[in-house]
């Protein structure tokens, strides 16, 4: 009896002191909290009442007395941060994308529950701290992006359990250690962009479960060892940029999973290993810049998914294989610098998704295939130095999406096709140098308003340099020179800006800047002419000029009664005239006395009334004198339909305007004068969804997650609708979503997908509709408008407000938008939160929550192919139960 009261009591003694150690600890994170408020000034925190559980950013355990979680993820924060150590039951830190100087605190060490730990893309310098060994828990470390310094700590193999280890863009030095290889949970091992020289571990992979190895841009040398192919489990191999040595290994193809593996820039020698057929899953194959041999093994055809293949600058000799016609996903295939024959492989016409053909440097002979544009999608033709010949075809006119056209350096021969001129797009370069052309320049070259290089030197080319090339208005770089060219330059500021050597070679040439006057030119080459003739010719002169002189000052006088008619409109002084209404008409009877169309013409006159200038229309302010304020758009694109086919406009404009759906901007009227028309909608006083995300005037002061989900459902309801009345939208982006008093969400331009031409259906839409950065990738080629296609906006749409970004940004890199960066965050080891806007997702767990799910909605919408997105009228299902939940 006594001995069971004595366990009692000691149980009931340990109970009330773990009770006070737990109080003390609790008051030890209160304190903590306070001054680490006080060091790194969240602004979030000022905000916060006295229990740093409900701070942002900071998760407490279950009963909401210690902190477990700190996670303050791009927020421009700097301080000292080494207070953290105190926070003894903290699990996950994540402090990435701040401004942190300074040592990684040497107390960290002292975190021993820690097992997440993320201090990437900050200032932190000098060396890793060794103490970091100490976190037995760790599972997940890194430091990428900063500035540190020295060797890999050893006391780092004290972390077992460790799965990511990621110290990329650094400065660090030393060789990568043995036991690297012996920690069996390491999952991710990122060391890219430091100076680490030795070799790769050959133990490295034997007894881990390696999926990402990441390691380009540093010093290392040998070989790549056998053992990371080992487990089979590995997916991204990353070595480009060292000084690795030996083969790839026959190895490889243990890795069925394997999807980027690029290996370029090193010193690598031997053939590909025709295991690369066994790698079902590979996407991206990069092996340039090495001493690779052997022929390109047609076993490359057997990975169907293969988007890039650039083999470019090894030894590869023969001919491309013809099995790879079957790669219909290939978009990169890049052989230059090699020593490959025979004539353009025809079976790569096959390959309708390819955008970039590089041939260039090799020894393909043959022609230049008439079809070569079945490749619709045809981007980058790099065709230079080959021994290519013939003519070129005028069918090369079809490659209408050709950015770069390198021709030179073959031995092409006939007249440059004028069709040439048809390629609209091409802007990089346009090189005919080195073959053996001949005849005239082709005037319609002048139709290439966006070319930038312009290179025909070393022809036979002949006649004159046509004025109609003034109008290639992007021009930067020319080469006219060793031809036979006569005249005089045309006066073009890219030509006068050239050096002489680029018009060298052409003893016909006169006029700026080859320094030759085309009056001296003239008098050494022709006969006098008789004084008679100049006498006539001047009298014909002066009486032409007399004329000219007095239409020309009519036309000014005109002019100048315009330009102050403009000036009037501008200032805002109201014409006493306005054009004549044609027709006009307001759908809802009880505002019919409250609209004065005459008013509303004069106001589209106004540039101080504009609101907005989109893709389809101008957008004007319209105060009426009843005192009424509406929205008038004035359509763009549409003077042949109001001519031609004004009742059917008007028509289409009436049963719009009986649309019944709360989420759409349908017109409340029209007016037609002249051949413009006007179309009238309510204001809508809140503006955009673009200028609430992105607008930092106008941009709501509280992060507000419920308003930003609600806006989407409301966009998502309408566009199911429209797609159920068989009505595809033309244009959906931020701008194109407006909100009433109460930010309700209505889609605008409805009315736009049937007035462009009311005669035609919208699937026959001659040109890409829409704005950039919200475009689907299909559209390109396929010249139509879809109900899919809307899907993929709208998921633009989802990717803006979940991440505040704007659709196209430098800060995602070139040929990079939102879209593309969001799909290959998993590549760059980000995890969604690092995505999202984290002033939205450290609001709340139940926010958080609800922004991962609307992000998986937003990648089934945006996926590249259109048949797996899913209907609209799925996606409101979809959204409408995240809000539920």
């Amino acid at each position: 009896m006594a001995s069971s009261l004595c366990c009692c009591l000691l149980f009931l003694l340990f109970s009330v002191v773990l009770e006070w150690e737990h109080a003390i600890a609790e008051l030890e994170d209160q304190a903590t909290m306070v001054a680490l408020r006080r060091e790194l000034s969240v602004k979030e925190w000022e905000l916060g009442g006295l229990s740093f559980c409900a701070w942002s950013g900071v998760t407490c355990d279950g009963e909401n007395r210690f902190v477990a979680a700190l996670e303050l993820p791009r927020r421009s924060l700097r301080g000292n941060i080494s207070l953290i150590a105190q926070l003894k039951s903290l699990q996950r830190l994540d402090l990435s994308g701040n401004a942190f100087h300074g040592s990684v605190p040497d107390s960290f060490g002292d975190l021993v529950e820690l097992e997440f730990l993320d201090l990437s893309m900050n200032k932190l310098e000098n060396q890793i701290p060794a103490s970091l060994g100490a976190m037995r828990k760790l599972t997940a470390l890194n430091l990428s992006n900063n500035l540190l310094v020295g060797e890999i700590p050893d006391d780092f193999k004290k972390l077992t359990r460790l799965e990511e280890l990621q110290i990329s863009a650094n400065n660090l030095t030393g060789s990568i250690p043995d036991w690297i290889g012996m920690l069996t949970g390491l999952r991710v091992l990122s060391a890219y962009e430091n100076g680490l020289s030795g070799i790769i571990p050959r133990n490295l992979g034997l007894v881990s479960q390696l999926e990402v190895l990441n390691l380009h841009s540093n010093q290392l040398q040998g070989v790549i060892p056998e053992s990371i192919f080992a487990s089979g489990k590995l997916q991204v191999l990353i070595l480009t940029v060292n000084k690795l040595s030996g083969s790839l290994p026959d190895s490889v193809g243990n890795c069925r999973g394997l999807s980027n593996l690029r290996i370029g820039n090193n010193r690598l020698v031997g053939g590909i290993p025709k295991s690369i057929g066994n790698i079902s899953s590979l996407t991206y194959f990069e092996a340039n810049n090495n001493h690779l041999s052997g022929e390109i093994v047609p076993e490359f055809a057997k990975c169907a998914n293969l988007t890039l293949l650039n083999l470019a600058y090894n030894g590869f000799t023969q001919m491309v294989p013809l099995q790879f016609g079957e790669l219909k996903n290939l978009q990169e295939f890049i052989v230059s610098g090699n020593s490959l024959t025979g004539e353009i492989p025809r079976s790569l016409l096959k390959c309708r998704n390819l955008s970039k053909l590089d041939l260039s440097n090799n020894r393909f002979n043959g022609s230049l295939p008439k079809d070569i544009c079945n490749m619709t999608r045809l981007q980058f033709l790099l065709l230079g130095q080959n021994s290519i010949s013939g003519e070129i075809p005028k069918e090369i006119g079809n490659c209408v999406r050709l950015l770069e056209l390198q021709l030179g350096s073959n031995y092409l021969t006939g007249d440059v096709p004028p069709e040439i001129g048809r390629i609209k797009n091409l802007q990089i370069a346009l090189n005919l140098s080195f073959n053996h052309l001949r005849g005239a320049l082709p005037r319609e070259l002048g139709k290439l308003d966006k070319l930038v290089s312009l290179d025909v030197s070393n022809n036979q080319l002949s006649g004159s340099i046509p004025s109609e090339l003034k109008g290639m208005q992007s021009l930067i770089e020319v080469n006219f020179s060793n031809n036979q060219l006569s005249g005089q330059v045309p006066i073009f500021a890219p030509f006068q800006k050239s050096s002489i050597s680029s018009f060298s070679g052409n003893e016909g040439l006169c006029g700026d800047p080859v320094n030759v006057t085309c009056n001296n030119y003239y008098e050494l080459n022709h006969h006098k002419v008789s004084y008679k003739i100049i006498l006539a010719v001047v009298g014909s002169g002066l009486t032409v000029f007399a004329t000219v002189s007095v239409i020309v000052a009519l036309f000014m006088m005109k002019e100048k009664q315009e330009m102050a008619t403009k000036a009037k409109m501008a200032a805002g002084d109201v014409l006493v005239t306005p054009p004549p209404v044609v027709a006009a008409n307001v759908f809802v009877e009880s505002m019919k006395q409250a609209v004065d169309f005459d008013s509303v013409v004069k106001t589209t006159l106004k540039d101080l009334n504009k609101m907005s200038n989109g893709t389809f229309s101008t957008v004007y302010k319209a105060v009426m004198p009843s005192g009424l304020v509406l929205s008038v758009k004035k359509l763009k694109s549409v003077e042949r339909t109001v001519v031609h086919h004004q009742n059917k406009m008007i028509r289409e404009l009436e049963r719009l305007g009986n649309i019944n759906h709360g989420n759409l901007m349908k017109p409340i009227g029209y007016v037609i004068y002249e051949d413009i028309a006007l179309l009238l909608h309510p204001y809508m006083p809140n503006g955009t969804l673009m200028e609430l995300i992105h607008n930092t005037e106008k941009s709501e002061s509280e992060p507000d997650w419920p308003r930003r989900l609600s806006i989407v459902i409301g966009v998502a309801e309408g566009l199911a609708f429209l797609h159920h009345i068989a009505i595809v939208h033309l244009d959906i982006s931020s701008c194109n979503i407006f909100l009433d008093a109460h930010y309700n969400a209505l889609v605008g331009e409805v009315e736009i997908s049937k007035l462009l031409d009311p005669s035609k259906g919208t699937a026959s839409i001659s040109a890409v509709a829409g704005s950039f950065g919200y475009i689907p990738p299909e559209y390109a080629y396929t010249m139509q408008v879809t109900a899919p296609g809307n899907v993929y906006s709208f998921g633009v749409v989802l990717l803006e407000i979940l991440t505040s970004r704007l659709p196209v940004d430098e800060v995602f890199g070139e040929g990079i938008d939102l879209v593309k960066w969001v799909h290959s965050a998993p590549i760059r080891g980000e995890t969604p939160e690092q995505i999202m806007d984290a002033r939205l997702s450290t609001i709340s767990f139940a926010w958080r929550k609800q922004m991962l799910a609307v992000l998986k909605v937003a990648m089934l919408c945006t996926d590249s192919t259109p048949a797996k997105r899913p209907k609209m009228k799925k996606v409101v299902e979809m959204l409408l139960e995240v809000k539920q939940n």
